[in-house]
């Protein structure tokens, strides 16, 4: 859409209380990936939902980021009762992605969706989450253990296995990959629309894409984000994401 020499990456944030405060923030693993493994430029959005004005910011972007975070999508969103009073959830993040993933998608700019983002585009299109994998299904041991070190955490955990003739097969090269796993929550329904890219060995969704969407998109459960450079999939996710936000940027 744009003629800019670096393709502009909208990254969402979260809203969260900081000192008594309200900040708008976004974890600097997502900036530097963006940068360094997309070689795009990436702008941090508010999660306000103001309709000119986020009109206005998909006009001067050329690919979006939505984030994973500690925060989960309300279950109101997916009608159902919140379980659990202490879950942490986001509701101005709900508000600003939900009002405009179909602009997004329909305008075809290339959309990235990870972890949160991956269950945000699930409940978007319908589907329905897991509150907690481990009490309310048969999907154990996804998530991580708090007080494990960072690189523990963050570690590889289990296979997923890329479905054949898939959008991550074709930007891979590979018929699976081993991936971390933090993530408490997980599909239940998968949203109407959306075709299943990877699974993991239990069976989990674990990536999928939008049916017949224009532009590059793709949702993703794992965190790629995290040191890209130490794993070939992850590397090629964000290079292969950001290739078509340039693409993108450079149409007259």
């Amino acid at each position: 859409m744009s003629s800019k020499i670096t393709p502009l990456v909208g990254i969402v944030s979260c809203r969260r209380i900081q000192d008594l405060h309200y900040f708008h923030m976004v974890g600097e693993k997502y900036i530097s990936a963006v940068t360094d493994y997309a070689n795009c430029a990436g702008v941090l959005i508010p999660a306000v939902k103001d309709e000119l004005l986020n009109e206005s910011i998909l006009d001067k972007l050329d690919g979006f980021l939505l984030t994973g975070s500690l925060s989960n999508v309300h279950p109101d969103r997916y009608n159902v009762e919140l379980i659990d009073e202490e879950l942490i959830v986001d509701e101005s993040r709900d508000s600003f992605v939900f009002s405009m993933i179909d602009a997004i998608l329909e305008r075809e700019i290339p959309l990235f969706a990870i972890c949160r983002g991956f269950q945000e585009m699930n409940v978007a299109f319908g589907g329905t989450l897991y509150q907690n994998l481990d009490r309310d299904s048969s999907y154990k041991d996804h998530d991580f253990k708090r007080d494990d070190p960072q690189e523990i955490q963050y570690g590889t955990s289990h296979k997923v296995s890329f479905v054949s003739h898939g959008l991550l097969r074709q930007i891979t090269g590979v018929e699976s990959a081993e991936v971390n796993s933090l993530h408490a929550q997980g599909v239940q329904e998968l949203g109407d629309g959306l075709t299943v890219d990877a699974v993991s060995d239990d069976g989990l969704v674990e990536a999928f894409t939008v049916d017949g969407a224009q532009g590059f998109n793709l949702s993703v459960q794992w965190h790629p984000e995290w040191k890209p450079g130490t794993s070939s999939t992850s590397t090629a996710l964000f290079n292969y994401f950001g290739n078509a936000c340039k693409v993108f940027a450079e149409k007259p």
